[in-house]
């Protein structure tokens, strides 16, 4: 038999599917969110179990196993020099609200779907990187090189465990990340998250907004927000409520406590690179605000200038004067992440993703001269995109690899998700997401499509025959 009618023949069998959702809800049921570093958990108990998982199903499936002092942890295929790093994550955004298929540690497969978090970013694609090198050691196929799964747990709050794992260990010549779509993905852009503030003296004016909170990681689009305005009662502020729920899309209730009144948004949330596939609670609320006759003092000001700024539905950074696009790369992004306001400032923070074309001139200096337009001060640095040249040998491996099993025309995307090849010399992200899916990643409810899975495993052992023979 051809290799690739003995792939197929290997994951077509049933026993495949089962150790794939097997050792899937295994890692998806330990909450593995970043906390609090603790004696031996850079980052907290949840990302350091699923790392002890993760490599006890490694020993499991045959592979030598290290564990890089709970940052990372690695499996090797065999003994040789490596030619191939596969880079995969543990570590998964906050579960947030509104899911209602399953509880997100709780996994559940139904109707050819397995839901959780985690189960598509990024603990379902290091089990397909594992099944697909337990495939290459099962069809008994001889390969020149090593491949090595590196399983981080950081990838969600600015990838350290990878800088703490390259410190000590060579780059391999080939490096892909199963944690974005196929067929490859060789352009990501740059980011951009500058923290903004704004203060001002105690005040005493009503009406005005006393509190407000927004957002809970800045690269995740929030859903929610809320605030606690002082001076209004919700009879008056109900017919605006309204008015801003058909603008925008997003609902908003309100709740008196005492002598104030809470306002409420749920909109819709989303990857922050994706802006356009959710409906931000954030924006929404100031849109609501800027309609309310509120007093004119700082905080009132603030908000209104923020408003501004981010007008909803702007996910291209028009206002703020920044918005841009080039050929390879495609338009920027902005995302309005996150907001706090007390009674004497407020500070916040976007998460842009910028094109190749942008830079410090075009997109920091004008940003920065368009907060301070109103007051606002605006730091931090912005970082260049990434891009490994289509045309490389291994890109081309990869595509004929995903073409293969798929029957599809392969070719290069751009993204705006910063993934963990970002500083990986020759890098690239291969999967696991096909084209047309959407799992509503870093949302609620986030699933994957098994059968999807299983492809992947195909194109992974694949790949990694035709790079390591």
């Amino acid at each position: 038999m051809e290799i690739k009618d003995r792939i197929n023949a290997y994951f077509d069998d049933s026993a495949r599917r089962r150790d794939l959702v097997s050792f899937t809800s295994r890692l998806v049921r330990i909450r593995s969110v970043r906390e609090d570093p603790q004696p031996g958990m850079p980052y907290g108990p949840g990302p350091a179990a699923a790392l002890t998982e993760a490599l006890n199903i490694s020993r499991e499936l045959g592979f030598a196993v290290r564990n890089y002092d709970n940052y990372v942890g690695t499996a090797d295929l065999n003994g040789h020099d490596t030619c191939l790093h596969i880079l995969g994550h543990l570590d998964v955004v906050g579960e947030g609200t509104g899911w209602t298929v399953t509880g997100p540690y709780e996994p559940l497969e139904a109707d050819g779907m397995l839901y959780g978090r985690g189960t598509g970013d990024d603990k379902g694609p290091v089990v397909c990187a594992l099944l697909a090198m337990k495939a290459v050691q099962d069809l008994g196929v001889p390969l020149k090189s090593n491949v090595r799964l590196i399983m981080g747990t950081d990838e969600e709050s600015g990838s350290s465990d990878l800088e703490y794992y390259y410190a000590r260990e060579p780059y391999a010549p080939c490096a892909f990340t199963p944690d974005a779509n196929f067929p490859v993905i060789n352009i990501e852009k740059g980011r951009y998250h500058p923290c903004f503030t704004k203060t001002w003296a105690a005040e005493t004016a009503v009406p005005r907004v006393k509190a407000l909170h927004g957002g809970f990681r800045v690269n995740v689009l929030p859903a929610e927000a809320q605030c606690l305005l002082t001076g209004l009662t919700a009879q008056e502020v109900q017919p605006l409520c309204s008015r801003a729920a058909a603008e925008t899309g997003v609902a908003f209730t309100l709740e008196e406590e005492g002598a104030d009144l809470r306002i409420s948004a749920q909109g819709k949330g989303a990857h922050a690179s994706l802006p356009e596939d959710g409906n931000n609670g954030i924006t929404a609320l100031l849109h609501l605000l800027s309609s309310l006759p509120l007093a004119p003092c700082e905080s009132t000001e603030a908000l209104r200038a923020l408003h501004t700024l981010f007008p909803h539905g702007d996910s291209a950074g028009n206002a703020l004067g920044i918005a841009q696009a080039d050929q390879l790369s495609g338009p920027l992004t902005v995302c309005f992440s996150l907001l706090e306001l007390n009674g004497t400032g407020l500070s916040g923070q976007f998460d842009c993703r910028a094109s190749l074309c942008a830079n410090e001139d075009n997109c920091k200096a004008v940003t920065e001269a368009a907060f301070a337009k109103f007051g606002f001060t605006a730091e931090g640095g912005m970082e260049p995109g990434h891009h490994t040249p289509a045309g490389s040998p291994f890109i081309q491996t990869l595509l004929h690899c995903y073409e293969q099993y798929t029957g599809q025309k392969g070719e290069c995307l751009a993204i705006g998700g910063g993934t963990y090849v970002h500083h990986i010399p020759g890098g690239v992200a291969f999967g696991c997401d096909f084209p047309g899916f959407n799992g509503n990643m870093h949302g609620a409810n986030e699933f994957v499509r098994i059968d999807d899975l299983l492809t992947a495993c195909k194109i992974f052992t694949q790949a990694i025959i035709d790079l390591c023979t």
